[in-house]
């Protein structure tokens, strides 16, 4: 009984938030690597780009409230994701015809463009500072749980209860969901396998009739919407708060490289491993090593190897370690 109750004390703090987290980080994850392999440049403007698709998507999910629609057990935010989604496109499509097309026709070095990523960074980060204000926002409603923990030990008569929050679930499926349609058009469609094409080789690709400002465009759009889903099911699950998706560059990037920057597949397993490597380095593990072990063996301390205020630390030490010695990344940084 007490191994059960440690394995149910891991799934709720361990496991259940580590898949979430995962399916966030390897979202906005997904979204670098295919900048990164078709334009050839890291965007660091990215987590900005959450923020603004989910600052969007907030707006419109309290306009939804206050006209009393909403989306029964299920987070109203999930109504409101397809006006986020079509407003970032329009904002990156509107910047890269601004901006990064002049860098792209000047055939600017990958550093240039980068420096001028943190440009655009700075500005989409007033931008959604300015609109929304720099405080947390709570914008989850619906049922709070799939299950509860009242419902889970009436149910099993466990000590330790199970809770799986919907906005955990939600997160899961809808990452699922996203991953299936996108790796679904980049081997199925015509304008995914162009894309494919354009990222293995620009040139071959132009030579066989592959419009590359359509390609651009596509990229663009595809990103835009990874960014604003990744952003909202985030801040459902956690908060919204503008500087929190400047921060989650650091971890976003770092799943990308460690899977191989360029590759889909790599971009999503390393945002598991990023997201798992920060629970397991900065849980206490006292209430689950207690249920298995005898009670004379029971630790007083809190068994934590970092506090919580560290992750970020995990994800960079992780993205350390990966260049000095993997700097291609567990799938080699294949293209798309």
């Amino acid at each position: 009984m007490d191994l059960l109750n440690a394995l149910v004390a891991f799934l709720n703090f361990v496991f259940i938030p580590g898949l979430a987290y995962g399916a966030q980080l390897a979202l906005g994850a997904l979204g670098v690597t295919l900048i990164y392999g078709i334009l050839r440049f890291s965007n660091f403007a990215h987590g900005d780009t959450m923020a603004f698709g989910t600052m969007v998507t907030i707006l419109v999910t309290w306009a939804l409230q206050g006209a009393g629609v909403t989306f029964g057990p299920l987070p109203t935010a999930l109504l409101a994701l397809p006006v986020g989604i079509a407003a970032t496109a329009a904002f990156v499509l509107a910047t890269d015809r601004v901006v990064y097309r002049f860098y792209r026709r000047q055939k600017a070095s990958p550093t240039i463009v980068v420096i001028v990523s943190l440009g655009v960074m700075f500005v989409m980060n007033g931008i959604v500072r300015l609109i929304i204000g720099v405080n947390d926002q709570n914008f989850a409603d619906g049922a709070r749980f799939v299950i509860s923990a009242q419902e889970f030990r009436e149910a099993t008569g466990l000590a330790e209860p199970l809770a799986i929050r919907t906005t955990q679930a939600v997160t899961v499926v809808t990452a699922v969901i996203v991953v299936a349609l996108l790796f679904w058009f980049l081997q199925k469609t015509r304008t995914g396998k162009s894309m494919r094409a354009f990222s293995d080789n620009e040139d071959l690709a132009l030579l066989s009739g592959i419009n590359p400002d359509r390609v651009v465009a596509v990229t663009w759009l595809i990103a835009a919407a990874l960014a604003t889903i990744a952003g909202v099911l985030y801040g459902l699950d956690k908060s919204f708060k503008p500087f929190t998706y400047f921060q989650l560059l650091l971890p976003i990037f770092a799943a990308a490289i460690v899977g191989g920057l360029g590759s889909p597949l790599g971009a999503i397993a390393g945002g598991f491993v990023i997201a798992f490597s920060e629970l397991l380095l900065t849980n206490a593990w006292k209430k689950i090593v207690t249920y298995a072990l005898p009670e004379s063996m029971a630790p007083d301390g809190l068994l934590q190897l970092m506090s919580t205020d560290y992750k970020f630390a995990v994800s960079f030490t992780i993205l350390i370690i990966v260049l000095l010695f993997m700097p291609t990344g567990l799938f080699k940084g294949k293209s798309l």
